[in-house]
């Protein structure tokens, strides 16, 4: 299956573009996942979210399957003076038809690989307490840091616990 998927830096929003990844933005967020936004979201609040997402410093993926996209992932690379030196994981989600066959995992290394390429040594990222992802993330080496009990309000108003990821990246010169 992996063979068959390709990762892909999207540079420019056409009409095709916004309209898939509103859908898939949708679907996963109709399908539970906690990523900012709350179920049932319409496709137009996804478009609008799409339409300003690239900006200096974030750099977007796509997975594509018989192009389709069926997942993507974002790296905010911190813009401050002093956190030059770190980025942030932001917005992994794969279609719920396409789950548990590795795409996060190449999206995830196409992140990581952009920020040591930018000289980034520390990558962070949060997601939901008990969420597929966390096993994930700790399969990839990240450790936990911390969590924060009621951060996120789901649907029907209940508050979740989110847990705080970091991991140091190396790169060529890096002197950590």
């Amino acid at each position: 299956m992996l063979n068959q998927i390709h990762i892909e830096e999207i540079t420019s929003l056409d009409a095709n573009t916004l309209h898939s990844l509103s859908e898939l933005l949708c679907r996963v967020v109709n399908e539970g996942a906690s990523i900012g936004f709350l179920p049932p979201l319409e496709e137009e609040e996804a478009l609008g979210y799409w339409r300003e997402i690239l900006q200096a410093g974030i750099v977007l993926w796509v997975a594509i399957e018989d192009g389709r996209i069926i997942g993507t992932v974002q790296l905010h690379l911190a813009q401050k003076a002093n956190a030059t030196h770190r980025a942030e994981i932001a917005k992994l989600m794969v279609d719920p038809d396409y789950r548990r066959k590795g795409i996060s995992r190449l999206l995830m290394q196409a992140a990581e690989r952009r920020a040591a390429a930018e000289e980034r040594s520390l990558l962070v990222l949060d997601t939901r307490s008990g969420d597929p992802s966390n096993h994930l993330y700790l399969s990839l080496g990240f450790v936990e840091a911390g969590r924060i009990p009621g951060y996120a309000r789901s649907a029907d108003g209940e508050l979740h616990e989110t847990v705080y990821y970091y991991k140091r990246l190396t790169y060529a010169g890096d002197l950590l």
